[in-house]
Order: C-alpha cells, then sequence, then structure tokens
C-alpha cells in the first residue's frame, strides 16, 4: 500500500501527539534524498525521517541509528542553519494530499521571531523535501526542479513556492453523504473502484477496493451500471471511513502472507485481506518502519551494488567467450591421435611411397582388425616430408590441447568465483558486506582504485548472519567470500559442521557443536539455509554437502572462499524461506 492520504494522516496526528513543541536539536542526511531530524520533547529523544527516494517516500519516527558521511552534502547544512533550535509548533497535511508541512518557530541571526516550513511531498519520482521562510520564498530543497524538466512548477531556491497540481482531485474528508456521489458520477465509464480514488485526493487503490469490498460490490462494474442500491452502499461506507479518519480513529496494523512476508500495511482494517495475517500495532511510524525497513535497505544496497554488477557481468561475459574459443580449440584438436598414427604409418611404409603421390593406402597396425586405412599426401612433398607434416600437426594439437586444457580450468574456476561474487552481492544485508566484496574486487584487479582527495573514508566490517536451531545449535552464515573464510578457516572449530551448496556457489554455513551430537533435523535445518543463501535459492532438490571443519582446507594460492573438502555426505532440499527467517536471530 502507498502512503496514501490515510496513513498519512494517521501519521500527522500521531508526530502533532508527540512533537508539538519539540527543540529540533540536530539534523542529519544519510542518504542523498533522506533527512533525519534529532528532535527533544520534554526530556524524550526521537528521530523524524523523511525520505524522498522515489521507490518508498515517506515520514515517520524511526528508531534506526544509521550511519552518516563525514562531510555534510550542502543541503544538510543548510538546514542546519536554519532549523537546529528551532521548534515545532504545528503539523498540517493540505487537502489530504500526499504532502506534510512541519511549521518551525526560533529565533534568526540578527536574534528576531520568524517562522519557517519544512515540507515533504510524497508523490513517486516527484518527491521532494523542501524548506520555506515565512514569506513563502523556498530557502532550498533537496532535488532542484528546473523548466527544463518542469514546465508547470519549478521548485528552486528564491523562487515562491506553491502545492503540486491536485489533479482536479476532491479532499474527500469535505464529503458528505449527498455531495459524495455527484464527483464519482462524472465517470460513468469507469469502474467504480477505479472511479473512487481518480476522484478524491489521498485515496490508494488499496482503500477504494476495502470500500467495495464493504459495500459487497465488484470493483470492475461501471459507475453507469451501478444500482441506487449500491450508489447508497458505496456513499455509506466511504463517509463511514472519512468519519472514522476524521475522529483520529486509527488502527494501524500489518498484513503478511503464510511465508511470513510483509504484503500490505494500513491504518484502518483491510477486511478484504481477511484471509491473511493481520497484526496490529500501537502506533504507525512502527508500521511503516517494519514495512519499509528491509525494502529500503535493498534499494540502497541495489543503488550501491549497480557498478559492481555492471563489472561482475562484463567480466562474466569475457569468460563465457573466452571459453567458447577454448572448447572450440578443444574440438580442433580431437584428431592428434590420428595424425600421430598416420606419421608412423607413413614412416613405416616409407619405401612403399612413390615420389608424387596423393595418396596411400596401408594396413593400420594400431587398429584392432588392422583394417587398410587411406593417408593422403601432398605430392609437392618427399615421403619423409610428408610423415614428419603429420608429426608436426600432432605435436603442435599436442601442446595447444594442453595449453587450452589448463587454460580452461582457469577460466571455469574464474566463472565459478564471479558467480560466488554475484552470489554475495545477493546476500548483502548491509552495507559493511559491499565494502568488503568492493575490496575484494580490488585486490583480485577486477576494479581500479579511486583517489579521493581529503576524505576519510569510514570502514565497516559485514558480519556473518546468526541463526539457531531448534534444537539450540547456533549456526553462522559467511554473506561472502572474506566471511566465509574468516568463519571456516578461524572462527570455527575442528569439531564444528561445515555445509555448502554442491557444485553451486553460495555461502559456507557453520553448525557450532560445542563436540555434541548434531541432531538430524538440525543438519536439515543447515542444509535449508544453505541453500537458501546459493544461486540455487529458487530451485528445488537442491544438494548441499555437509562434512566436519577438520575435513575442509583451503589451499594456498587460492581465491577467497575457495576451499577443498573430503570426506562428506550430502542432502536434498528445497530452500523453505519461512523456516530460514523464522531461525533467524536478530
Amino acid at each position: 500500500m502507498a502512503l496514501d492520504g490515510i496513513v498519512l494522516s494517521n501519521i500527522k496526528w500521531e508526530l502533532q501527539n508527540k512533537l508539538l513543541n519539540a527543540r529540533i536539536d540536530k539534523v542529519y542526511q544519510p542518504e542523498s534524498e533522506e533527512i533525519i531530524l534529532l528532535l527533544r520533547q520534554k526530556g524524550k529523544q526521537y528521530r523524524l525521517l523523511l525520505t524522498a527516494q522515489p521507490n518508498h517516500p515517506r515520514i515517520h519516527l524511526t528508531t534506526q541509528n544509521k550511519e552518516n558521511p563525514m562531510n555534510p552534502p550542502m543541503f544538510c547544512m543548510l538546514l542546519r542553519k536554519h532549523l537546529i533550535g528551532y521548534t515545532i509548533t504545528d503539523i498540517q497535511q493540505p487537502s489530504f494530499e500526499r504532502i506534510i508541512k512541519i511549521i518551525v518557530e526560533g529565533f534568526n541571526e540578527l536574534g528576531d521571531l520568524c517562522s519557517k516550513e519544512l515540507i515533504i511531498e510524497m508523490m513517486g519520482r516527484h518527491s521532494n523535501i523542501i524548506l520555506i521562510d515565512q514569506n513563502n520564498k523556498i530557502l532550498d530543497s533537496i532535488k532542484h526542479v528546473t523548466k527544463e524538466m518542469s514546465s508547470i512548477r519549478q521548485v528552486l531556491p528564491n523562487s515562491y513556492y506553491t502545492l503540486p497540481p491536485s489533479q482536479n482531485k476532491e479532499n474527500p474528508l469535505k464529503s458528505t453523504k449527498q455531495t459524495f456521489f455527484n464527483k464519482i458520477e462524472q465517470k460513468q465509464n469507469v469502474p467504480i473502484q477505479k472511479a473512487i480514488y481518480q476522484s478524491y485526493s489521498g485515496i490508494s487503490p488499496v482503500v477504494a477496493s476495502e470500500i467495495c469490498f464493504r459495500s459487497q460490490i465488484d470493483g470492475s462494474i461501471l459507475v453507469s451500471q451501478l444500482n441506487e442500491e449500491q450508489k447508497h452502499q458505496i456513499t455509506k461506507h466511504f463517509i463511514d471511513l472519512m468519519s472514522q479518519i476524521k475522529a483520529n480513529i486509527f488502527q494501524p496494523n500489518l498484513i503478511q502472507n503464510e511465508k511470513g512476508q510483509m504484503i500490505e500495511f494500513a491504518s484502518f482494517s483491510l477486511y478484504h485481506y481477511t484471509p491473511y495475517e493481520i497484526s496490529y500495532k500501537n502506533n504507525i511510524s512502527e508500521v511503516v518502519e517494519h514495512f519499509y525497513l528491509k525494502k529500503d535497505l535493498q534499494t540502497r544496497l541495489q543503488q550501491k551494488t549497480s557498478d559492481l554488477k555492471k563489472n561482475i557481468h562484463t567480466n562474466l561475459e569475457r569468460c563465457f567467450k573466452k571459453k567458447d574459443l577454448q572448447l572450440q580449440k578443444l574440438h580442433d584438436t580431437k584428431r592428434r591421435n590420428e595424425w600421430k598414427v598416420k606419421g608412423e604409418l607413413l614412416t613405416a611404409n616409407i619405401y612403399q611411397i612413390v615420389s608424387g603421390s596423393s595418396s596411400i593406402v596401408v594396413r593400420n597396425y594400431y587398429d584392432e582388425n588392422q583394417e587398410n586405412i587411406t593417408i593422403s599426401l601432398d605430392p609437392t612433398l618427399t615421403p619423409a616430408q610428408n610423415a614428419q607434416k603429420y608429426f608436426s600437426k600432432y605435436n603442435k594439437a599436442k601442446r595447444t590441447f594442453a595449453a587450452t586444457t589448463k587454460q580452461l580450468k582457469e577460466t571455469e574456476e574464474e566463472i565459478q568465483y564471479l558467480e560466488s561474487i554475484l552470489n554475495s552481492i545477493q546476500s548483502a544485508t548491509e552495507e559493511g558486506d559491499i565494502l568488503q566484496i568492493r575490496q575484494e574486487l580490488l585486490e583480485q584487479g577486477y576494479i581500479r582504485k579511486k583517489k579521493k582527495k581529503n576524505q576519510k573514508q569510514r570502514k565497516t566490517k559485514g558480519k556473518p548472519l546468526h541463526f539457531k536451531s531448534t534444537e539450540g545449535f547456533e549456526i553462522w552464515v559467511g554473506k561472502n567470500n572474506y566471511q566465509n573464510d574468516e568463519l571456516t578457516m578461524k572462527l570455527a572449530h575442528m569439531t564444528d559442521l561445515w555445509l555448502h551448496t554442491k557444485d553451486i556457489p553460495g555461502s559456507h554455513v557453520i553448525v557450532k557443536t560445542n563436540q555434541r551430537e548434531i541432531p538430524e533435523n538440525t543438519i536439515l535445518q543447515a542444509a535449508h539455509i544453505a541453500a537458501y543463501y546459493s544461486k540455487a535459492k529458487n530451485s528445488s532438490n537442491v544438494p548441499v554437502d555437509y562434512t566436519f571443519r577438520k575435513f575442509v582446507k583451503k589451499p594456498n594460492g587460492s581465491k577467497p572462499g575457495f576451499v577443498i573438502y573430503e570426506k562428506n555426505k550430502t542432502i536434498y532440499v528445497t530452500p523453505d524461506e519461512f523456516l530460514v527467517n523464522h531461525l533467524l536471530v536478530l
């Protein structure tokens, strides 16, 4: 569910209850399109998140403590100048739109009391965070919108702020039983569900579907096809819902499917999602943060790994082309033994060869049946030279075969390594994981080191994932090759159990035994985890090898994450995402 007008009304009400008269202590900008205000109110400290990211724009209280850049961006510095020390006096939602205004008051550099507004517009790719002064003039925005970008509305410093176009929608909170359907009936040939959210601001398709469900009406029916009773039911349930919102009666909740995946959230009960599990929460900020936490992280990680993925795919494409050429070379050397035999036979029958002949038929002593064989000759060469020609072809093919076989093995190992990097990127859960992968690729020569002038880089180290089996055994999973090496070769005890998908790029998995016997169910659960954190995550009957750590060795000079092992057993599993998430220790 998008952050529609109803959810934002809930957020506005929550922020009004907690943040009115709160003082702005600090301002941070951890991401290019994200602001965090550190607020103090009656001895309590709050973090208010505002993000204008196109995929997940939103505003809510947060418990997350994000790492900030060493050098604050210019917009962050401007907000610090204009907002620190100011007090929040009001929080508004204009016309029930996806816009929140935070009005603040404080003293400027001259000691005069003045007011300013921090505005967040949550409208997909048009989302923005804007600071305006008491004269409605824009001081700055996190995104500048020029005439080239929009001929309708510019957002630039020193220009006057105007609200985004309303798209001819009305405020649903002002509707009455007498006026509600007048707007809907203007869309006679539009399905009723679509007509509702196209006519009123702040109403999402999910909310429109819920109103149709409560009215026991198929949302695909055209407005022109509705009878009077159906119109009455639609009007009744719409007005009842708006009355609930105006009275600030909210029921923040999360909806998840049978696998525990979050599929929806709302500020009131969505009865058409009844078959799913609905969890009601104390406040809407908790709901929104919980819903977007994983999605937001995935978006940030995707942004930070796009260049790495492109680099890996380019190198993989090069490797596959090289492999095709090497396989073709090997195919061309398949007749090398035949050339050797012909050279031997020509040498054995050299006195029978008539000079200038183009071929000779001889008995093949190397064949079990000793059948005759016809050998082509170059009439311009002597018999000895013809024999030498076949030996030369054989020796060249023999050298090519040996060299190409070695090269092919190296190419296949490189492909396996690069695919393991792709799996590591897929398994990354924090930015420290990405930094480790980037450092590994830098050391392996796949990317070049960038020189950064006058900027210190913070080094954060990703940590392996921690799970616990239903029998209480701790399970650890490396998310990249550095973590795999450290986990297997340094942290694991020789009596611990080691697991890895068979001949498939994936994570190293360690089950801490503490010298106890491991139950079969724990081994099965660890195998599910190993399969889930591998390239075969979405496959069935995935083979997972397991053995004790003492049988796992790392060859000298091998690439990160590469090991050899012996005395292993194999178990086949189909990765169970719900089980894996259930065993994860947060």
